[in-house]
């Protein structure tokens, strides 16, 4: 049986696969967003926290003396490659796109709560800050993205209207 400690270490190992999907992910929008220059900059915006987020596991993954986890790595940028790639055939790729972002962010939220109070039942206080900065990000994120959503619906319905491409992207 795993003790505390190793199953902190796991669930790092895991958020950190989850930012490195998260960077692919935010990635691959903010290359195809050509229509919505307010979400592209928050995007853009974001996709900077992210590759902080996930240099900030590393190190706190580092102090701990355990490592990251390649097959997890990769994992999440394979399943964010496959999600990119199913937004490109859809018509209304940017509202998906918003969909997805909202719930992956509340995913992050719940994996950074889960993790604080791992950190915090071992001790590690460098950790658990660590972590509750990045959840304070994530928590940003999901509130502009909720604060957004109809905006980003209705421009895409009046695009709609208008042309297809310019719409979805």
């Amino acid at each position: 049986m795993a003790n505390m400690d190793d199953w902190l270490n796991q669930w790092l190992r895991d958020a950190h696969a989850m930012e490195e999907q998260a960077e692919q992910m935010l990635s691959g929008q903010v290359g195809r967003l050509e229509n919505y220059p307010q979400l592209r900059a928050r995007i853009e915006q974001h996709l900077t926290e992210t590759k902080s987020q996930r240099e900030r596991l590393e190190r706190c993954i580092e102090q701990r003396g355990a490592s990251t986890s390649t097959v997890k790595d990769v994992a999440g940028k394979l399943t964010a490659m496959m999600q990119s790639f199913g937004g490109i055939m859809a018509g209304d790729e940017v509202v998906k796109g918003t969909l997805a972002s909202y719930t992956f962010e509340h995913m992050e939220i719940a994996s950074y709560r889960i993790l604080i109070a791992a950190a915090e039942a071992v001790g590690d206080t460098t950790t658990a800050r660590v972590c509750e900065e990045i959840c304070r990000e994530e928590e940003a994120m999901a509130a502009w993205l909720a604060d957004h959503a109809d905006e980003v619906t209705r421009e895409y319905l009046k695009r709609d209207q208008v042309e297809l491409e310019t719409a979805k992207r």
